[in-house]
């Protein structure tokens, strides 16, 4: 159900000028995707323009690494993935930074959600490390919600005993999650993260860790500013990142918050609104419809 917007003050009205534009770096659920999860017509041919004027389009998402790979793999090459909420950053399969948790603290919020769900709460932690996702449920629903967004997933006997560097615990949860998990993790938000990323996921991770940190160590890394970067985000996860770009966007059926942080307003992802945004403020041609 999109939300209403109506008592919100409107961002600014798209530009229509073509812009100096480096960086596009954009949300996926919600936001380029549509609600089928299905990618905007005309993506590759306006990822191949973006190349050509040598404009870096980058996906920063909860996903996983291999999950924006895959879904990528037509125009991976040069590519910057933002996965995991900015706690692993990668481009042509080489680490360029990444922000683990410590074991302990693994340990601590998976005994959090064992709590919550010996008390009734239908909710899974879902171990996220860079080799891949780890699961201790096994029930086709969950698991089910689990291989959306994470391809490299294995079902383990004890998630805090698996061998790999962990980036974030992203918790599932069947109900509301910014209204039951959420608030049960308080005792962790002192010192880490929590973070609402859609309304059924909740993420712990280190608190030097979000797609915000990520795109500046980027634009650092490139000697891209603000004034040239644009940004698209529709939930609580994108709000860090709203504050890394003169050109930022909220999705008009995006969360409250984040239409208050940003500066723009760009069409709804149902309506391809990232890519709609991105050819008319860098004059790109409308990609070419098939006829017969």
């Amino acid at each position: 159900m999109p939300y209403s917007h109506s008592p919100l003050p409107t961002p600014a009205d798209t530009p229509v000028a073509p812009a100096d534009i480096r960086l596009v770096v954009t949300d996926m659920d919600g936001t380029l995707l549509d609600d089928d999860k299905r990618p905007p017509a005309g993506l590759w041919e306006t990822l191949e323009q973006l190349r050509e004027r040598g404009v870096l389009f980058t996906p920063a998402s909860g996903r996983q690494y291999a999950t924006l790979a895959r879904e990528f793999a037509p125009a991976a090459r040069g590519m910057v993935f933002i996965a995991e909420n900015g706690t692993y950053v990668v481009r042509d399969g080489v680490e360029l930074s990444s922000d683990p948790l410590e074991p302990d603290v693994v340990a601590r919020v998976v005994a959090a959600v064992r709590r919550l769900s010996a008390d009734g709460v239908n909710v899974g932690a879902v171990v996220c490390g860079k080799r891949s996702a780890y699961v201790e449920r096994t029930d086709v629903p969950f698991l089910t919600e689990v291989r959306r967004y994470y391809v490299e997933n294995r079902i383990v006997e004890d998630v805090t005993a698996v061998d790999d560097d962990i980036l974030k615990v992203a918790l599932y949860d069947f109900g509301p999650a910014e209204r039951t998990t959420a608030p049960a993790l308080a005792p962790f938000a002192g010192s880490h993260q929590v973070v609402v990323s859609g309304e059924h996921w909740v993420d712990v991770m280190n608190r030097t860790a979000d797609k915000g940190a990520a795109v500046r160590a980027l634009q650092r890394e490139l000697g891209i500013t603000p004034a040239q970067t644009m940004v698209f985000g529709d939930y609580l996860n994108d709000l860090q990142m709203m504050d890394t770009a003169e050109w930022s966007f909220a999705m008009a059926n995006a969360h409250p918050e984040v239409i208050r942080r940003a500066r723009h307003l760009a069409p709804s992802n149902n309506d391809d609104g990232v890519l709609r945004t991105v050819r008319r403020m860098l004059g790109l041609p409308d990609p070419a419809r098939p006829t017969g």
